[in-house]
C-alpha cells in the first residue's frame, strides 16, 4: 500500500547538518518545532532558533499564541534559520488558569496527525521531536508520531478526474530528529505498515459497490497472500454444502455472487488454537425486500467496515510476522431486492442447524455472521473469536460515534478488548445481554427471528448471534458509528475510517503472542 507521507529518521546533530544544506530548487524547506506553556521549547530546538528568538516572541504576541496544545504559529522568512518557513506547533496546557492541571495533549499520534495537516501535501520539512518535556521513550514516540502523520495524509481520491493543484505535489517529505534514531527507525518502519494496514481497510470501505463486489473484495484479500497469509474462498456451491442458508439467503436477490473468504496467519505453535475474527461484509445494502429510505442509502456500500478491518488487521498481523496464529472469516454479499430476494416471514435453516424466521430483510448483517461463526468454530476450533459490524442504527443512538458497542460472553475477553481500544484511541462500551433480551427473539414458527423489535436493538442483535457461539468465548463489535461516515480527528480525514484495524493487532500482539 501507498503512503502520503514519507519519513526519514534523522539524529538532532544530523538535523542541524541538514538545515545548514541547500534547499531544493523550487520547493520550500519548513522547520517545525513544539512550543509549550510561555513559548517553552526543548533545549534542542531552542539552540537551533535562537537567533529567531524575537521574532517569534513578537509574532507570538501579534497572534495571540501561547503554546496551547492544537494551536500553531507560521514564521515565513524567519531570521536566523535556513528554512522559509518556521511553524511552531503548541503542545502546553489550555489556558492560564489551568496551569495546574495536566496539559491538554492527546499524544504523539495526534500530534504527528496535527503536524502532517499543518505542513500540506509536497510539503519538505524538518521535524524536531524536542518537546519541552521530553517523551519518556523517544523512539515509541517517533513511532506514535509518524503513524498520526500517515493516517491524516491519507486521501481517497482515484476517482477525481480534475484535482487541484496542490493535490499533485506529491507525498509530505519529512526529516523526523529524534533523540534516539536508531531504535526509532525500527518502531517507525513497524508503524509505516500499521498504518498500511489501516490504509488499506480504509479504501476498502471507501469504495464503491459498483467497484467492490464480493468477488473484487475477495480478490484484493486475497493479495495478503504475499506477506504470507493462507487464503480460501468459498463460491456459492462450497457453502450451499456446508448448509450456510443463512449467509446465502441475504445475497440470494444479487447479480453478485456470495463470497466466504477465510484468511489464515500461522505464526504461532503449530498446535496452539487460534484467535478468530469475523467482518461482516455486505458490500451494499438496500435492505432487500424491506427497502431502505433512499436519503443517505449511498452510505451503504460501506456497511463491509466489518470486513474491512479484519482484512486490515491480518495485514498488519502478518506484516509484523506476529508470533500468533490467527484466522480472519470475511462474509461477502450484496442486499438487493429482486424476484429472488428472500421475503419477510421467510424461514431459512443455517449452517448450525437452527432455523431463523426472517421478519425484516434489512436485518441481514447478523444472518451472515451466523453462518460465519458457526464456520470457524467448526472448522478451525478458536480460543476466542471477535466479531465486527456494522451492524445496528441503534448503536448510534446510544453511543453516538466515539465508542464502538462491546458484547461479550466472556469478562476476560472484554477486559481484553476494552484495553486494547483504550490503548488504540478505538474505544469500546460494554453493554449488558441476558435471558430476557434472548427471549425479545424467539419465534412462534422457528427457532428463532432476526430482529426482536424496537427496543434494544442492538442488544438484541447480540443475543441472535450468541446463539451460534456456544461455550467459546466472544465478543461482538458494533461498529456502525465508527467504521464509517465517522468525525473527522486529528489522524483521520476520511469518511471510511479503518477503525478496527488497530485494535485487534494490538489485542494479538498483547494476548495471543507466545
Amino acid at each position: 500500500m501507498s503512503l502520503n507521507a514519507k519519513f526519514e529518521v534523522l539524529s538532532f546533530d544530523d538535523a542541524e547538518a541538514a538545515l545548514q544544506a541547500p534547499e531544493d530548487a523550487g520547493r520550500a524547506r519548513t522547520l517545525v518545532v513544539f512550543v509549550g506553556a510561555d513559548l517553552a521549547l526543548g533545549a534542542r530546538a531552542k539552540a537551533l532558533v535562537k537567533d529567531a528568538q524575537g521574532q517569534i516572541e513578537r509574532a507570538a504576541a501579534a497572534a495571540k499564541f501561547k503554546g496551547k496544545a492544537g494551536s500553531a504559529l507560521e514564521i515565513f522568512a524567519p531570521v536566523g534559520v535556513s528554512a522559509s518557513r518556521l511553524l511552531l506547533l503548541g503542545v502546553g496546557p489550555g489556558n492560564s488558569d489551568e496551569s495546574d492541571k495536566p496539559a491538554k495533549f492527546e499524544g504523539f499520534l495526534a500530534l504527528g496527525g496535527q503536524t502532517a495537516a499543518k505542513l500540506g501535501q509536497g510539503a519538505a520539512a524538518i521535524v524536531l521531536l524536542d518537546l519541552p518535556e521530553a517523551p519518556a521513550e523517544p523512539a515509541e514516540a517517533a513511532s506514535q508520531f509518524a503513524l498520526g502523520g500517515w493516517l491524516r495524509a491519507y486521501k481517497f481520491d482515484q476517482y477525481k478526474t480534475k484535482k487541484k493543484d496542490e493535490d499533485k505535489d506529491g507525498p509530505v517529505e519529512i526529516k523526523l530528529a529524534v533523540a534516539d534514531a536508531d531504535s526509532a527507525r525500527t518502531l517507525i518502519a513497524a508503524a509505516g505498515q500499521a498504518a498500511e494496514a489501516v490504509v488499506l481497510a480504509r479504501t476498502l470501505v471507501n469504495e464503491p459497490a459498483n467497484v467492490l463486489s464480493p468477488a473484487e473484495f475477495a480478490r484484493r484479500a486475497s493479495e495478503l497472500m504475499k506477506l504470507g497469509v493462507e487464503v480460501e474462498i468459498l463460491d456459492e456451491k462450497a457453502m450451499a454444502e456446508l448448509g450456510m442458508r443463512a449467509l446465502l439467503g441475504v445475497g440470494q436477490g444479487s447479480e453478485n455472487e456470495s463470497r466466504l473468504v477465510v484468511l489464515r496467519w500461522n505464526g504461532g505453535a503449530a498446535d496452539a488454537a487460534p484467535v478468530a475474527f469475523v467482518g461482516k461484509g455486505v458490500v451494499f445494502d438496500t435492505g432487500g425486500i424491506s427497502i431502505k429510505p433512499a436519503a443517505s442509502m449511498e452510505d451503504m456500500k460501506g456497511d463491509m467496515a466489518g470486513a474491512a478491518a479484519v482484512t486490515g488487521a491480518l495485514y498488519a498481523i502478518a506484516a509484523r510476522k506476529a508470533k500468533a496464529n490467527v484466522v480472519g472469516v470475511l462474509g461477502l454479499v450484496e442486499n438487493m431486492p429482486d424476484g429472488k430476494a428472500q421475503r419477510p416471514g421467510d424461514i431459512v435453516k443455517s449452517m448450525s442447524g437452527q432455523t431463523i424466521e426472517v421478519i425484516n430483510t434489512d436485518a441481514e448483517g447478523r444472518l451472515v455472521l451466523a453462518d460465519a461463526l458457526t464456520y470457524v468454530i467448526e472448522k478451525h476450533k478458536p480460543a476466542a473469536i471477535v466479531d465486527l459490524a456494522t451492524l445496528t442504527g441503534a448503536i448510534l443512538v446510544a453511543l453516538g460515534q466515539e465508542y464502538g458497542g462491546l458484547f461479550c460472553n466472556n469478562d476476560e475477553l472484554a477486559e481484553r478488548l476494552t484495553k486494547a481500544g483504550t490503548a488504540t484511541g478505538e474505544k469500546l462500551w460494554r453493554f449488558p445481554m441476558g435471558p430476557a433480551y434472548d427471549k425479545l427473539i424467539d419465534s412462534k414458527f422457528a427457532d428463532m427471528k432476526n430482529t426482536g423489535g424496537r427496543h434494544a436493538g442492538s442488544i438484541t442483535a447480540a443475543q441472535f448471534l450468541q446463539r451460534f457461539v456456544g461455550k467459546t468465548p466472544w465478543a461482538h463489535l458494533d461498529i456502525a458509528g465508527t467504521g464509517m461516515g465517522s468525525p473527522s480527528s486529528d489522524i483521520n480525514q476520511s469518511w471510511g475510517s479503518g477503525w478496527g484495524v488497530r485494535l485487534l493487532d494490538r489485542l494479538v500482539k498483547d494476548y495471543y503472542e507466545g
